[in-house]
Order: structure tokens, then sequence, then C-alpha cells
């Protein structure tokens, strides 16, 4: 179960890190449309993940905190 809660880690990390990449890129020539639609897509990976795997929610407990962190920190360096 350990590899499996592993791996789910690697994939949201490196989607994250593609989709803050994009939003990065794509922030200033477009509205928060982007951000939306990654956000409601990382949501739903995790609850996917969280309902076929109870053992990796509190990963992905994790990996939202640290998103939410990496997301309040972008917001302020932006204004």
């Amino acid at each position: 179960m350990r590899t499996t809660s592993s791996s789910l880690y690697r994939f949201v990390t490196k989607f994250l890190a593609r989709a803050k990449h994009s939003l990065a890129h794509e922030w200033k020539e477009t509205a928060a449309q982007d951000l939306i639609e990654y956000a409601l897509l990382a949501a739903a990976v995790a609850v996917s993940a969280g309902a076929i795997m109870p053992g990796v929610a509190t990963s992905i407990s994790t990996i939202f905190s640290k998103v939410t962190s990496i997301m309040t920190a972008a917001g302020t360096v932006g204004s």
C-alpha cells in the first residue's frame, strides 16, 4: 500500500508543478478560468483517489495543505 501512496504523491506533485508552471505563464493573459479548471481537476483526482484507496487520505490532505501554502505565497508575490 505504501508504494501506491508514494506513487500517487509523485503523480499529484508532478501534476501540480505543471499546473503551477502553466498558471504562472497564463495568469497574465487570461482571467482565472484556468486556475479554476486546474483546481477542479486536482480536487476530482484527490476525491477519486481517497474514495478508491482510503489509506491515502492523509497524503492527499498533506498535498492540499502544501498547495494552499504555495498558492497563498504566489498570490502575495503577484500583488
